[in-house]
């Protein structure tokens, strides 16, 4: 009977116990800082006490690090859990969770600090763009590069190579070097490879986010065939709560490195989103490489009335044609209302520019009072540069939801009139 319940029952196949991974972090002193007045002396004694320090960390094998102090950080903290074979497990939390330190020590590009990870079978990553691509090979030999990488004999990569192929839509440049390839080609070619040469783990970051909307949609088609029909097992971090929703089995958060919660997908949801920020407007850096949302607000006044009205800055190094996006969600993930220029202009008129402030005001939402969750995009007319996910939480209120009705006068979060015949 032991052995037949062994059979049934799904092996664990990834086992994080206790994992732990700590950064050492250089900070260096200035004029203008922690030293108001810096004699000759104090300089060189500094820099003859660092030299020896690293040379001591270098003699011990251990990270050398830049600076006249060194704090510690601890990426992830005593992480511990099980993946069974064929689970498709989520992973969410905000920015600077761990998630990335996690997804490479299990990708085995890190070493963890503490504690260890068991895996049982072969992993493929597709971490970000271009991970294990050579930018001067074609496309044709990078899948031959990328399945010897993953451990795959060469007579199985002939046998999924036209699977491949089509499934990237890349047959016109298959014999170009990757170097010239844009970045939604890049992932495309690389998940298609990560998922046809049939690792057992199966490790997908945010990247999916780089490609079209009908390749991504294509992409969670082929995890889910992937887990479902072949049993594999997949790892899928993302900032897409419907996506994790629709996708997975099963879910984990962490925060400040730490797992605070697993269950199931609905439920780590609710809870991840309960703890988005209740503010009227929050701040973002610029960054030198692409355009940035730098900042978005809700208009206060405006949601007082029972409509909506948002503002968003942005700054690009570069001119652009800015085109917004945004996205309005149930504390459970749910996509209740968005609105996109793309594809219902409404009269919006854009030009040119490298920063400005887009405004966007609906009037008489109808949406059902309670709160929810503000996720905002930035792009031009073909592609997307920047997009901050569920970083506002507000509440709504209307006067018809204030009234007393019958509860059976409307079921989900919009109010929207409807007429019955007999």
């Amino acid at each position: 009977m032991g052995a037949l319940a062994s059979k049934i029952m799904p092996q664990t196949v990834i086992s994080v116990t206790n994992l732990s991974k700590r950064y050492l972090i250089g900070h260096r002193f200035s004029s203008g800082g922690n030293y108001k007045y810096v004699a000759l002396r104090d300089v060189l004694g500094r820099e003859i006490s660092n030299f020896a320090r690293k040379a001591a960390d270098f003699a011990r094998g251990r990270q050398v690090v830049q600076g006249d102090e060194v704090e510690e950080f601890w990426a992830l903290k005593d992480v511990s859990f099980e993946v069974k074979q064929g689970e498709v497990l989520g992973i969410i939390g905000r920015n600077g969770a761990g998630k990335s330190t996690l997804l490479k020590i299990l990708s085995r590009i890190t070493e963890p600090t503490e504690g260890r990870v068991l895996l049982r079978g072969r992993v493929a990553s597709l971490l970000e763009v271009g991970t294990g691509f050579h930018p001067e090979l074609t496309g044709r030999e990078n899948i031959f590069l990328n399945g010897a990488i993953l451990g795959m004999r060469q007579q199985e990569i002939r046998k999924k190579f036209d699977e491949i192929v089509t499934f990237a839509e890349v047959e016109k440049f298959l014999d170009t070097p990757v170097k010239h390839y844009s970045s939604g080609m890049y992932v495309r070619l690389a998940f298609a490879v990560a998922a046809h040469l049939e690792p057992e783990i199966l490790i997908v970051d945010e990247v999916l986010a780089v490609g079209d909307t009908q390749f991504q949609k294509k992409c969670l088609g082929k995890i889910r065939s992937v887990s479902q029909s072949d049993g594999r097992t997949v790892i899928f971090v993302s900032h897409q709560m419907s996506a994790i929703s629709q996708l997975c089995s099963s879910a984990i958060r962490l925060s400040s490195g730490s797992l605070v919660s697993r269950g199931s997908c609905s439920d780590v949801i609710a809870e991840h989103l309960a703890t988005a920020e209740t503010a009227r407007e929050v701040s973002f850096g610029r960054r030198p490489d692409r355009p940035t949302i730098t900042r978005i607000s809700i208009n206060a006044e405006v949601l007082a009335m029972g409509h909506l009205g948002i503002e968003l800055d942005f700054e690009s190094p570069f001119p652009v044609t800015p085109v917004p996006g945004i996205v309005i969600s149930s504390l459970d993930g749910t996509p209740v209302f968005g609105s996109n220029p793309r594809f219902h202009k409404d009269g919006y008129v854009s030009k040119r520019r490298s920063s400005g402030t887009i405004k966007m005001r609906a009037d008489g939402l109808p949406l059902a009072s309670g709160e929810y969750v503000l996720s905002v995009w930035l792009g031009d007319w073909q592609s997307d540069y920047d997009h901050k996910q569920d970083v506002l939480k507000f509440e709504f209120r209307t006067e018809s939801s204030l009234a007393n009705r019958p509860p059976s006068s409307f079921i989900g979060h919009l109010e929207w009139p409807a007429k019955w015949t007999v």
